[in-house]
Parts: C-alpha cells; sequence; structure tokens
C-alpha cells in the first residue's frame, strides 16, 4: 500500500499531537546522524523530510505555536524560498540578527531530541542557556511511516601504496597516545576517521566514500562494528572497564549513557593525523586535481563554443559529469554540482532541479561548484564563467573576489598561525569597498573522504587551530547580489613549508587546482604588477601540465584561457 503523502504543514500538525502525547514542549532537529556527520544518508535526512528544505545545515524547533528553523548565509535565500507558503519561520546563524535554538528555548523544560543525534557537548550547551533536554528514542518513525532504513553497503580496503601507511602503524599511532594519555579504549564515532583509520571506504553516504560505523581501539585489540554487527556497539560499551576517550562534540548521548566506566574526554588523535596528509596522499592529491583540470578544460571549452541557450544549468551539471566519468579512475562526484546562472549565482549553495532548472541564454555569469573523487584523492574547484559579455559591476566583483583570492594564496606565515588570523587577506579587497560574505573562505578537504574536513578552517570565526604542514584547504572568497549575480573563486591549496629565518620556520600554500580563471572577467587596471604575475604564473602552470592532455578540439581555449594578462 503507497504511504499517505502529506504537506509540511500536516507534518508539523502531526508533531505536535504526537509532542502532546509524549508530554514534550518541544522537538529539536539537528539535521545529522547518530556520528554528527555532515552529509548524511536518507535515512537520517529529517530536517529535509519535516522541512521540506535540502540544505546541509540548519537546525528545526518545533513547538505546539511555532515552527522555527536556522540557517546560516549560504542557505538564506535557499530556505527562505523552500519554506515558503508552510508554517516554518526562518533565522540567521550569522550575519546580523543572527541567533541560536538555543537562545530561542531557554529556560524551556521538557525538550525532545532523538539522543541519537545530539553530541554530548550540544546537550551542554542547551543546559547552559537553562534547557532542559530529554534525549528520547527517535520516534519521528511514528510519523516517516516509510522512512529509508539504515544502509549496509560495500566495503573496500585501500592498498596501503595509496593511503601511505598501513592501518596498523596508524593504529600505533593512537595507541602511543592512548598510552600517553593514561586510556584503555578509544571511541570513535566519526565516519570519515574511521575509513581513514582502517583504510576503507564505502558507500552508506551520498558523495561521501564512508560505512556506518564505530570503531573501539583498545590496548591490544580493535572492535570495528558495522553491517550485520553496527547496533552490537551499546552492548560492547556497557562491558567495558578502565579508562575510555571519547570527543564530547562527536559522540552522541545514546552511546554515553552506555558507557559505565571513567571517561576522559579530548578531541580523536586521528582528527590531526587525518589532516596533515602523508606525501603519498599530496602526490595523489596533486594528480586527482591534474587529471580534474583536464576535465574542466574539456567542458569549459565546449561550452564556450556552444551558442547561447544550447546549456541549461543541469545539463551543465550533466555534462560536467559525462568528462569526469571519462577518467578510469574517477569513482564519483565529492558533492551535488552546484551551477547557478545569473541571479541563481547569488544563492550560495543554489540547486538546480527540473522547476528550477534555467537555460543558459542571454549576457550573465555562471557560478559552477563542483568536485570528484578519484582513486587517488579528493577535489572542489569554483570556476565563475562568463557568457556574453561582461557588465562593468561584474568585473569589478569578479577582480575584486580575485584580488582576495590571490592574497590569501600567496601569503607565507610563520608555524603556528591560524586559518583566522589569515582570513583578513580574502575579506579585505572586498572589505574596502563595503563589500563581504559571510560564508567560511576555507574549509578542509579530506583524501578519498569528506569533501569538509575540519579540524583547519580559514574563516572570520575564530578557531584555535594552526595550520600545519600537509593539511588541504580551499581558498574560495565570494560576493552574491541577490537578484542579479554571483561570483565566487575556488582553489584547493596544500600547506608546504616555505623558508625557515631567524624569526623561525615558515609556511606557504602550494595551489593544486589545475583550471584557468576567467580571464575576460578579469579588470587588469585594478590589479597590481604582482598581483598580475600571480596570475600569469598560474595561468603558465596551469597550460604546461594540461597541454598535452586536453583534447585537440580544447587546446584553443586553453591557449587563450591561460595567455599571459
Amino acid at each position: 500500500m503507497e504511504s499517505e503523502i502529506l504537506t509540511v504543514n500536516e507534518k508539523i500538525s502531526r508533531l505536535r499531537k504526537l509532542l502532546a502525547q509524549k508530554g514534550l514542549s518541544a522537538w529539536i532537529v539537528n539535521g545529522s546522524d547518530p556520528h554528527r556527520s555532515e552529509y548524511v544518508c536518507d535515512r537520517w535526512q529529517t530536517r529535509r523530510w519535516l522541512s521540506g528544505f535540502t540544505g546541509s545545515a540548519g537546525t528545526v524547533v518545533v513547538t505546539a505555536q511555532q515552527a522555527v528553523i536556522w540557517v546560516d548565509s549560504r542557505y538564506f535565500i535557499q530556505c527562505a524560498e523552500q519554506i515558503r507558503g508552510t508554517c516554518f519561520e526562518m533565522r540567521h546563524l550569522d550575519g546580523p540578527d543572527s541567533s541560536k535554538p538555543s537562545d530561542f528555548l531557554s529556560g524551556m523544560k521538557n525538550v525532545g531530541i532523538a539522543a541519537e543525534t545530539l553530541s554530548i557537548a550540544a546537550m551542554r550547551e542547551y543546559k547552559a542557556k537553562g534547557v532542559e533536554i530529554c534525549p528520547c528514542e527517535d520516534f519521528i518513525d511514528e510519523l516517516w511511516v516509510d522512512r529509508p532504513s539504515i544502509p549496509n553497503g560495500y566495503i573496500e580496503v585501500i592498498e596501503d601504496e595509496i593511503c601511505g601507511e598501513s592501518s596498523d602503524s596508524k593504529m600505533g599511532r593512537i595507541r602511543e597516545k592512548m598510552k600517553q594519555d593514561g586510556v584503555n579504549w578509544c571511541l570513535l564515532s566519526s565516519l570519515d576517521d574511521i575509513a581513514w583509520v582502517t583504510n576503507r571506504r564505502g558507500c552508506d553516504v551520498k558523495n561521501t566514500p564512508v560505512f556506518l560505523s564505530y570503531l573501539l581501539i583498545g590496548e591490544n585489540d580493535v572492535k570495528l562494528f558495522c553491517g550485520e554487527t553496527y547496533g552490537q556497539v551499546f552492548q560492547a560499551l556497557e562491558g567495558l572497564s578502565g579508562t575510555v576517550r571519547l570527543d564530547p562534540h562527536k559522540v552522541n548521548l545514546k552511546l554515553f549513557n552506555c558507557i559505565h566506566t571513567k571517561v576522559q574526554e579530548g578531541s580523536d588523535y586521528t582528527v590531526l593525523m587525518k589532516a596533515c596528509k602523508n606525501e603519498t596522499e599530496l602526490n595523489g592529491m596533486r594528480l586527482a586535481h591534474i587529471m580534474d583540470g583536464v576535465a574542466m578544460v574539456n567542458f569549459l571549452a565546449h561550452f564556450k563554443s556552444c551558442k547561447k541557450g544550447e546549456f541549461s544549468e543541469l545539463s551543465v551539471i550533466e555534462e560536467l559529469e559525462e568528462e569526469r566519468e571519462r577518467e578510469e579512475s574517477y569513482l564519483g562526484p565529492s558533492f551535488d554540482t552546484l551551477a547557478g546562472f545569473g541571479e541563481h549565482g547569488a544563492v550560495v549553495h543554489y540547486r538546480a532541479d527540473a522547476e528550477s532548472d534555467r537555460k543558459i541564454c542571454k549576457n550573465g555569469l555562471l557560478v559552477l561548484d563542483s568536485g570528484g573523487h578519484y582513486l587517488c584523492g579528493t577535489t572542489d574547484i569554483t570556476r565563475t564563467v562568463l557568457i556574453g559579455r561582461a557588465a562593468k559591476k561584474q568585473k569589478e566583483d569578479y577582480t575584486l573576489v580575485l584580488k582576495g583570492h590571490l592574497a590569501l594564496a600567496s601569503q607565507s606565515f610563520p608555524e603556528g598561525t591560524t586559518g583566522h588570523q589569515l582570513d583578513v587577506l580574502a575579506h579585505a579587497p572586498l572589505w574596502n569597498q563595503g563589500l563581504n560574505y559571510f560564508h567560511g573562505t576555507g574549509h578542509g578537504v579530506g583524501f578519498r573522504l569528506s569533501v569538509h574536513e575540519g579540524p583547519h578552517n580559514i574563516s572570520v570565526r575564530y578557531k584555535d587551530v594552526p595550520l600545519q604542514e600537509g593539511m588541504v584547504v580551499s581558498d574560495e572568497p565570494g560576493i552574491y547580489r541577490e537578484g542579479s549575480h554571483g561570483v565566487r573563486i575556488e582553489n584547493l591549496v596544500a600547506v608546504v613549508p616555505s623558508m625557515k629565518t631567524d624569526y623561525g620556520e615558515f609556511l606557504t600554500f602550494e595551489t593544486l587546482t589545475c583550471c584557468p580563471y576567467e580571464r575576460e572577467l578579469i579588470e587588469k587596471s585594478m590589479l597590481t604588477a604582482e598581483e598580475i604575475d600571480l596570475i600569469d604564473t598560474y595561468h603558465s602552470w596551469v597550460f604546461g601540465k594540461l597541454k598535452k592532455l586536453v583534447d585537440r578540439e580544447s587546446l584553443k581555449y586553453l591557449e587563450e584561457a591561460t595567455k599571459p594578462l
């Protein structure tokens, strides 16, 4: 029998009846899974199912009177459109007039949430605001009758020659840390950390090659809970003795409540190990970006040669994917490709669908954000592409963004410097014109893992994590003019040694992404001689790496796109 199709308002109405029956004053949906993942499998797409909002981040709170969703600046426009006509109201997590769900719920009693989706740290944050959280079983099943089941896909082992380090070696490094800290057990809940330490990859989450699992590392043995044993972790935790190490930001309350022995809290040992790529991983990432550059240039060459109207946003996505699929070692997208033309480009994380798809049939800018997983690494690139003639404002915006992008990419900095300290370099050209963007400037990227990887970032928001040799991070400033156009330029860069002086060790960035900037959007009069040299040097490198690899019919485009300014 087919399940009943409910509107958003009907879902909220039925949820409120359930809350009343269970004696709860509110229900929180944070959009996460039991592993605190950013991207989750269909089973835990509860926020999307309940609200209709399809973005990757946001928190829903439903009370007897209100249904509220908080999103960050990446999703302001998208969320407003997707909840229009429903009982939901939107609030901002950043920018002017920002607030938090904990402020809204301050002092409220009997607030329910699925215990498996709430971290220990988040529980404490709510408690600090006087919110009485009631961790519950996930009773959304009572409403979502055709809810997807927990996936159990294939798991593959990656050869040590690709990873650069065996799983046994990684376990040994973790055990050394455990011994130093007097720890008997280390509980890992984060899926990408488990995939990294075991040298395994899976298919349980779309575009992220991880598998649902928990990992318990002991002094002498290792217990991996996945597939048929996935749910056995709770019983295993109940029987532990000694000291258990865990990260309160990643371990959920359902797990935590099963532990009846001493707990030591701290960041997972694997986080920094994973973030600092070894030389094998870095060489793989370099190669992946060359292969990705070939696909990008072949696509752009064909796109530029076509008449206006031959492409739509969706067909851009399809053809770029086809170009990547020509590479034998390509495994699939690292996230859903974003292609926003005209005013759609002003929506930071706009996703075209059959209803919103727009023909590219007039002058304008296309913001194209995409990436791929290859056997040897992961990519993420954004290019703003000109269709037809550029307006003066578009060229000015593009050049301001490019200036910030270049300033960050070319900077040397002493060891111990955080991304927060460097962020001003990317923002400064925009700030000087009274312009701004509110998303982060840079996020870490995993090795055949999550396209968003911590603990490091580059952002106006303070994070006390120094950039270290081997880290890979994006450099992606932007500007978004609602109703008109958007501009974003993104390369991935690796942190590498720069120099050693009397003042200590210095680091800098090595650019990995290999694809031309949009030359026709660059306003040369706004650039310094140093900036022109940076662009020409980068384009010369791109041409040298790709000239023998791209299609013959793409070579002319590549030559024109990379010629000196």
